[in-house]
């Protein structure tokens, strides 16, 4: 089994910064994609920013330059650096992943528990 495990949100104010980690644990051959979503008050999940296994990036319009997405092969984390923050950001961060749990297998899609980040203004 594998286990995601996030942390780094909390209260911050419009405009500051906050860096969210998302560590993958457990039965691990390989890792392709990495990503990060959202769900806000209308309770619908949006994608916030993704990077292959090969490092390109995708984002949400809404969050290109001020979000970065990175990711540590090394450490199988994938980090979200959130800079200009505004009250629209407030939302719970979901973390996700598609891992390849053995050579040969199917890679299986696994989230995180999600973290609260809530911009103040």
């Amino acid at each position: 089994q594998v286990q995601l495990v996030e942390s780094g949100g909390g209260l911050v104010q419009a405009g500051g910064s906050l860096r969210l980690s998302c560590a993958a644990s457990g039965r691990i051959f390989s890792i392709d994609g990495m990503g990060w979503y959202r769900q806000g008050p209308t309770n619908e999940r949006e994608l916030v920013a993704t990077i292959s296994n090969g490092g390109s990036t995708n984002y949400a319009d809404s969050v290109k330059g001020r979000f970065t997405i990175s990711r540590d092969n090394a450490k199988n984390t994938v980090y979200l650096q959130m800079g200009s923050v505004k009250a629209e950001d407030t939302a719970v961060y979901y973390c996700n992943m598609r891992v390849q749990t053995h050579w040969g297998r199917a890679r299986t899609d696994y989230w995180g528990q999600g973290t609260q980040v809530t911009v103040s203004s």
